[in-house]
């Protein structure tokens, strides 16, 4: 036998081991797996060295081999190059499988079986999901939710210790159920559920069934779509990535590392109000973790940053505890970008114990159904919320623990706001006379 002809046999015996398995069993076989998943929120920066660094030693350091698949991207190609470059001038060697729908010249149902990609990823000991339509990703790799033999190689190099990530689209793919095209977080919100097969769908599950992942999160207000999906599948655990950040979950921790942080919501004392029509939701617990944060999600403790043990811990039940923020600031957009976040820091830091906010469109569309509702937010303290604050990032950062949140849903009276008159002994029409121009 000729060492070409032995190599293929070897490679055959792989393909189909992964194949009866796939047939065999569910999308997530096996044992538990002792790797580790990193959803990453989107609009991840090349230059962002935290996150590429990490990725690379938590693969086993400079070396380590990676493949990169690029299948939700529209420009696979050229997306699975720059992944790679960034990889590589982090000291792994990276390869793109060309594993997408928009690949010319390769069809992904045959990728999917090829033996070559297989044992590529087999020698792995890390996966990268690039960015795009998540629905290109669970469409290639699990037709009609059935596993390929390719994700089941994946599977085999998570379980086996190795790295999975992904990047918006791939990060999304993380959960067993995943944001497949959702309507906008409003209109969510205001239907309260959303869609089988269109607005979610199944995802790949490494991060296993307790946890529901959603990126873009802060850039994009997304906590009035992650709210009710948690609610409509039961998830007690929610965790929202910011853009450029990465969440390192492992052996049931989570590390935070890049340019910002991750929301992480609990609703396992949550409770709803059955007499409302619509979406409502009191007590779910909030908790920001900053970069470099770490969390314990079975024990519920959080060990902050170095620069936040060197900043100030911030604790409402101090006898000394002495507030930044007299007042707490009315929200006119708490689906606004960031605005969540920054709510719970202005909170912990204040003089008041709770905060509010609205979510509601000042310009519902004629086709609206519900142009008048929308929802109240407020964010409480408990006797557990504390926190830490640093200046060290270049700005006001916190790391938040424990505020509560009750959704509440509302009337919008139209017209919002009316101008304001001259007195009842003027005339009605407006006088405006010109400003006297002030010299310098």
């Amino acid at each position: 036998m000729t060492r070409t002809a032995g190599r293929w046999l070897v490679m055959l015996a792989a393909v189909w081991a992964v194949t009866t398995a796939a047939l065999a069993a569910p999308t997530v076989p096996g044992p538990a797996p002792t790797g580790y998943a990193v959803p990453i929120g989107g609009e991840l920066r090349y230059d962002n060295t935290a996150v590429w660094s990490r990725l690379v030693q938590l693969s086993g350091g400079p070396g380590s081999r990676w493949v990169v698949i690029p299948a939700a991207s529209s420009a696979p190609e050229k997306t699975g190059e720059m992944v790679v470059d960034a990889l590589q001038r982090h000291g792994a060697q990276a390869v793109t499988l060309p594993v997408a729908p928009e690949w010319q010249g390769y069809e992904v149902a045959e990728a999917v079986h090829d033996p070559v990609l297989i044992e590529q990823v087999l020698a792995a000991t890390g996966i990268y999901f690039a960015g795009g339509a998540q629905s290109r990703i669970t469409d290639s790799l699990q037709p009609d939710g059935l596993p390929t033999p390719l994700l089941q190689a994946i599977w085999s190099v998570y379980r086996a210790g190795g790295v999975v990530a992904g990047t918006s689209a791939g990060a999304a793919v993380m959960s067993e159920t995943m944001f497949r095209d959702a309507y906008d977080v409003l209109r969510v919100l205001k239907r309260g559920r959303l869609d089988e097969g269109q607005e979610i769908g199944r995802g790949l599950g490494f991060v296993g069934p307790e946890l529901l992942i959603d990126q873009h999160f802060l850039k994009r207000g997304r906590i009035g779509r992650l709210l009710p999906l948690m609610v409509q599948k039961g998830y007690r655990l929610g965790l929202g990535v910011e853009e450029n950040t990465a969440a390192i979950l492992h052996d049931g921790k989570v590390e935070v590392v890049g340019g910002k942080g991750v929301l992480l919501v609990d609703l396992g004392a949550a409770s709803q109000d059955g007499r409302l029509d619509a979406f409502n939701l009191r007590n779910a617990k909030l908790t920001y973790l900053d970069r470099g944060d770490r969390h314990d999600l079975h024990s519920g403790i959080t060990t902050p940053s170095l620069q936040k043990l060197q900043g100030q811990l911030i604790d409402p039940g101090s006898p000394d505890f002495a507030p930044s923020f007299e007042s707490a600031p009315f929200q006119n957009d708490m689906l606004g970008p960031s605005t969540i976040v920054d709510a719970m820091g202005s909170l912990l830091d204040n003089r008041d114990t709770e905060a509010t906010g609205l979510a509601f469109s000042g310009t519902p569309r004629a086709s609206d159904p519900q142009p008048d509702l929308g929802f109240e937010f407020r964010l409480r303290r408990g006797p557990d919320s504390h926190g830490w604050y640093t200046g060290a990032f270049g700005g006001d950062d916190y790391t938040v623990l424990n505020l509560y949140l009750d959704v509440t849903p509302i009337t919008i009276a139209r017209p919002l706001y009316s101008p304001a008159t001259a007195s009842a002994t003027d005339a009605v029409v407006p006088r405006y006379e010109p400003l006297a121009p002030t010299l310098p």
